[in-house]
C-alpha cells in the first residue's frame, strides 16, 4: 500500500518539475526578443471607418468640415404644437363606451390619441373633423375635436 503512494508522489514531484522547467523556458524565450514590435501592433481607421494596418495617405488633401455642421444628435422633430391652424383628420376608430378615440391625419400618416372630454362636437368613426395636437405623456394627443365644416 505504502509502496503506491509513493509512486504516485514521485509521479507527481516530476510532473511538477516539468512544468516548472516549461515556465522557465517560455520566460526565457520573452526575455530573449520580443516577436512583435509596437509597429506591428498598431492598427489604423481609414475614412470610411474600416480597420487597416497600412497608415493613412497624408499627402492627400482632406475636406474641411466647420465645427457648426458637426450633428451629435438626431435632428428635432419640428414642434407640432406651434401649429396655429388646425388639423384636419378623420375619425379611424371611436369607441364611445370607453370614451377614446384615434384620429388619421389627412396630411400626414400620423394617428393620434382622443379623449371624449377633449371633444368639442359629438363624433363617430369615419368623420372628417379639424382639432389640434399637444404633447402628452405618452405622445401627441389630439384636443379641441370639431366636426369639419363642409
Amino acid at each position: 500500500m505504502a509502496r503506491a503512494n509513493s509512486f504516485n508522489k514521485r509521479e507527481l514531484e516530476k510532473k511538477k518539475q516539468s512544468k516548472r522547467q516549461e515556465k522557465q523556458q517560455k520566460k526565457e524565450a520573452r526575455k530573449s526578443g520580443p516577436t512583435a514590435t509596437l509597429d506591428d501592433m498598431i492598427a489604423y481607421v481609414d475614412e470610411n471607418g474600416m480597420i487597416t494596418d497600412t497608415p493613412p495617405d497624408m499627402t492627400l488633401k482632406k475636406e474641411e468640415i466647420a465645427l457648426e455642421d458637426i450633428a451629435v444628435s438626431t435632428p428635432k422633430k419640428e414642434d407640432l404644437e406651434d401649429d396655429d391652424t388646425a388639423l384636419v383628420g378623420k375619425v379611424d376608430f371611436y369607441d364611445s363606451s370607453r370614451g377614446y378615440g384615434f384620429i388619421k391625419s389627412m396630411d400626414r400618416s400620423d394617428k393620434y390619441f382622443f379623449h371624449r372630454s377633449s371633444m368639442i362636437d359629438e363624433v363617430g368613426e369615419g368623420d372628417i373633423v379639424n382639432y389640434e395636437i399637444i404633447r402628452g405623456t405618452k405622445g401627441m394627443n389630439a384636443i379641441d375635436i370639431k366636426l369639419a365644416q363642409e
